[in-house]
């Protein structure tokens, strides 16, 4: 490969990991943890299956129904640890806004644009909720957010829409998620994946693809 771009997901690879961050607010919220996973579990599950049928997070995430729709739909299947009904208004800014940025994240992009390579993220959005955009122009080149675009992960078309907006091949991308199934859909378009598990294991990966880059 040619390593001319780095590519990021925002959730549980720039921010503490997603299962963390919704069971804070589930215990904020004091939400019946059970019924949320009996819930959520079958959407997810389906959300990255490119065979399944369509489901709420698929529309949340294309932009094709609003957060307060799904926030609705959501609530409406929830319930309190005391039996009581879930506040639907603002429950997805609650969910997405209880965690800080991963600064060695941060600083490892900020490395990455200093040594020449374009940077961008590409994320899967439940609504604007929990983006600090103003870090975004010290981070990334560009910036790929599934509602806006009409396109999520998995589908290939958000991959090659992204390395366009970049200016170079998907072949020359490296694409990281903490989500397997979107690190294999980017490998299929063509693109180098990391599956991301901490910052320290993607830095030593990335710094391997480099060298490896350099050495060509």
């Amino acid at each position: 490969m040619s390593l001319r771009a780095v590519i990021t997901d925002w959730g549980g690879v720039l921010t503490p990991p997603i299962a963390q961050l919704v069971r804070a607010w589930a215990d904020a919220d004091h939400i019946n943890w059970e019924a949320y996973v009996a819930v959520i579990t079958p959407w997810l599950t389906a959300a990255y299956d490119l065979n399944s049928a369509p489901n709420p997070v698929h529309a949340l995430e294309r932009g094709e129904c609003t957060p307060r729709e799904f926030e609705r739909l959501l609530a409406e299947r929830l319930v309190r640890i005391d039996g009581g009904p879930v506040r639907g208004d603002g429950l997805l800014t609650r969910m997405m806004s209880v965690g800080q940025p991963i600064e060695a994240m941060y600083d490892l992009l900020r490395g990455l644009r200093a040594d020449g390579l374009r940077t961008a993220l590409l994320s899967n959005s439940w609504g604007d909720a929990g983006y600090p955009r103003a870090d975004f122009p010290s981070l990334f080149d560009t910036v790929v957010i599934s509602h806006e675009v009409g396109m999520r992960k998995p589908e290939a078309r958000i991959f090659a829409h992204t390395a366009q907006l970049l200016g170079v091949a998907p072949a020359d991308c490296v694409f990281i998620d903490d989500i397997a199934a979107n690190v294999a859909a980017a490998e299929a378009a063509g693109m180098t994946g990391i599956l991301h598990s901490d910052p320290e294991t993607t830095a030593m990966r990335l710094a391997d693809l480099i060298a490896g880059n350099r050495g060509a």
